[in-house]
């Protein structure tokens, strides 16, 4: 408290600059004025030096961080447990860094006013839930999916110049078998023999990407075990798979609550449009920003969607009638599953054991898999696979609930 007026004293903030090595730290008045600056190692003991500085400066109400899920992700933690409210900060533009110069402390500084100024600055991502687990195995998934890919454009290009009599025996493969045909030939003669030596590099490259695959799906496998237990609503979003539901759970964070609507929620997918309007001129552009992996997410629905959906099918060609784009009506679809998505994760995640019902009232009329699927025209490892919720299947359930009602 003030003591000549009573008045409570405001609040300072702090900002920080994070690095690999070090983390700059600025404490500032409520009206901009420099307090303090210094560096901390970027390591659980400057940590917790930072956080007994900031303690010691007084009445600190918000510290904004910049890069709260990279270098400062460690300091973030650690600052939301000593019951700090964070913020993320973006770093500083180009035009203040060409004013004012670029240090560790400025950037600091920077960060402080950021948060002061109230414009630029979000609540930080909470890293300690099931979505920072679901972010750690989906990264890991998409890099062995990325090297699984150029191994088989590697196959793909070798086979092209490979010698006739190698080339007949692979062709008009898919690639999936093609790799496992080549991963269990046997090369003979030396490997001074191109024949040779192009099929045992077309092994090596083979036994490769089925390896990769093969942890690819037991890394699948867990995402969606994840999934099931902690954000069972994500994979009832009609063509939602198991990466798909990954990601829109990574993009809006451990914490989904911090955005504040479903309309932020899809500019944070980038499927929210942007006003560009000027004197005369009313119009929206598109938006090209937010989180493009997430953007990607909503495609995929919306393509699967427009393949399988019948309500979305009519939908889009009353809209193609109507004169609207191919591009326009997927815009469209987009920002509407952005909707149903925000939904789905700020709602109460109830475990959905539907599937658990289904192979209940299957047994219960004493019908085997194969019989199901037969009746429905399918493969007994699809009715397999949604008693076990192994895979997305969204019309098959409904069909194989329907005719058991009736059986």
């Amino acid at each position: 408290m003030n003591s000549s007026s009573g008045t409570p004293t405001p609040p300072l903030v702090a900002g920080v600059d994070t690095h690999t090595d070090t983390h700059a730290l600025a404490i500032l008045t409520a009206q901009g004025g420099v307090v303090f600056t210094g560096v901390f190692p970027a390591d659980e003991r400057g940590y917790a030096k930072l956080i007994k500085r900031i303690n010691n400066a007084g009445n600190v109400g918000t510290v904004g961080v910049e890069g709260t899920n990279s270098y400062g992700a460690g300091l973030t933690r650690a600052l939301t447990a000593a019951g700090y409210e964070v913020r993320e900060v973006l770093r500083p533009t180009r035009q203040i860094r060409r004013l004012h110069g670029k240090s560790d402390g400025i950037d600091a500084v920077e960060a402080a006013r950021t948060v002061l100024s109230n414009h630029g600055i979000s609540i930080a991502k909470d890293s300690r839930t099931p979505a920072e687990s679901l972010r750690c195995l989906l990264v890991a998934r998409n890099q062995l999916i990325t090297h699984s890919t150029a191994l088989g454009n590697s196959i793909t290009s070798l086979l092209i110049t490979a010698p006739e009599d190698v080339r007949s025996k692979y062709r008009r493969l898919s690639s999936l078998v093609l790799a496992q045909r080549l991963a269990v030939s046997r090369p003979n003669g030396e490997l001074d023999s191109p024949a040779t030596a192009i099929t045992h590099a077309l092994k090596q490259l083979a036994k490769a990407r089925l390896d990769l695959k093969h942890r690819a799906d037991e890394l699948e496998c867990q995402l969606r075990d994840i999934l099931i237990r902690h954000y069972p609503q994500m994979l009832n979003i009609y063509g939602a798979g198991t990466i798909v539901a990954a990601q829109l759970v990574v993009t809006a964070g451990g914490n989904p609550q911090r955005i504040r609507n479903e309309a932020a929620f899809a500019s944070l997918c980038g499927v929210a449009p942007i006003p560009a309007s000027s004197g005369r001129t009313n119009r929206h552009r598109l938006n090209r920003g937010g989180d493009r992996r997430g953007n990607s997410a909503l495609h995929r629905i919306a393509f699967v969607r427009l393949q399988r959906d019948e309500r979305t099918k009519a939908y889009a060609e009353r809209r193609m009638k109507e004169g609207k784009s191919r591009r326009d009506i997927m815009r469209c679809l987009k920002r509407a599953i952005a909707r149903e998505a925000f939904r789905a994760l700020t709602g109460k995640q109830t475990p959905d054991d539907q599937h658990k019902k289904l192979k209940a009232l299957r047994k219960a009329k004493h019908l085997t898999q194969r019989q199901v699927a037969d009746a429905l025209g399918t493969h007994s490892s699809r009715i397999s696979e949604i008693e076990r919720q192994s895979r997305p299947l969204p019309e098959l359930p409904r069909r194989y609930q329907e005719w058991l009602k009736t059986a």
